[in-house]
């Protein structure tokens, strides 16, 4: 748990003397300190820095100060507060952007980034279709996996034809995703949305093409409805 706690910008000592509050609430310093080997003086250092950063509180009971821990989901809070800088900063950089004047957008994202920024645009669409499904992209991002599950699925229409190769996938198992199989192999994902167009592949170095056309869109849509027909359930 220690190396999870480390991923929300705990030190080690902190993600130590955070845990041992959590099992032992109203606890001095000197007990924090004698149950996780650590110097007292330090431990007092540290539950000052827990106290900024809004994950323990203190009360005193005959002049003897007892600390507690304070709810785990204020782990979340400077992620909270980076989102509204954040957000603030981007409203203005939308502001100064130039917008392209074409009917078509053609771009490339490499990586696990790439495929993240991606994933979210798709994610935002009410309705989204693909053919050639792995599960890759859902298995590579656990942020994906936690985002999918949180959606208000009755706004959502979503449908995938996965390669029969691949039905030892995670996918499967989201109820609000309708799924369909086809004995083609494949590697390649192929998702309409919007007037979006994604392809892309996930192996050694995820790479993923993103254009963006209304035409082009509507004919891959109409030819997924073909294989839709064509797929069967499991």
């Amino acid at each position: 748990m220690e190396i999870e706690l480390s991923k929300s910008g705990l030190s080690g000592n902190e993600s130590k003397v955070y845990l041992e509050l959590l099992k032992n609430n109203q606890s001095s310093a000197s007990e924090i300190a004698k149950k996780i080997s650590l110097d007292r003086t330090l431990t007092y250092t540290i539950l000052e820095n827990l106290i900024n950063k809004g994950l323990c509180s203190f009360t005193t009971i005959n002049n003897k100060k007892l600390f507690s821990a304070s709810a785990p989901e204020n782990l979340l809070n400077p992620l909270k507060e980076k989102e509204q800088a954040l957000l603030t900063i981007i409203s203005e950089l939308n502001k100064i952007r130039v917008e392209e004047k074409n009917d078509y957008e053609i771009k490339i994202f490499e990586g696990k980034e790439g495929i993240r920024t991606v994933m979210n645009k798709i994610l935002e669409s009410k309705e989204a279709c693909a053919f050639g499904g792995t599960g890759r992209a859902y298995e590579l991002l656990y942020d994906l996996q936690a985002k999918v599950k949180n959606l208000n699925s009755k706004n959502l229409n979503v449908r995938i034809i996965f390669s029969e190769n691949f039905k030892k996938n995670e996918v499967k198992k989201i109820p609000w995703i309708q799924i369909k199989y086809l004995d083609v192999k494949s590697d390649v994902t192929t998702t309409i949305f919007q007037d979006y167009i994604s392809i892309h592949l996930i192996k050694s170095k995820p790479m993923i093409i993103l254009i963006k056309n209304k035409d082009i869109a509507q004919s891959y849509r109409n030819h997924f409805e073909i294989l839709w027909n064509q797929a069967k359930y499991a």
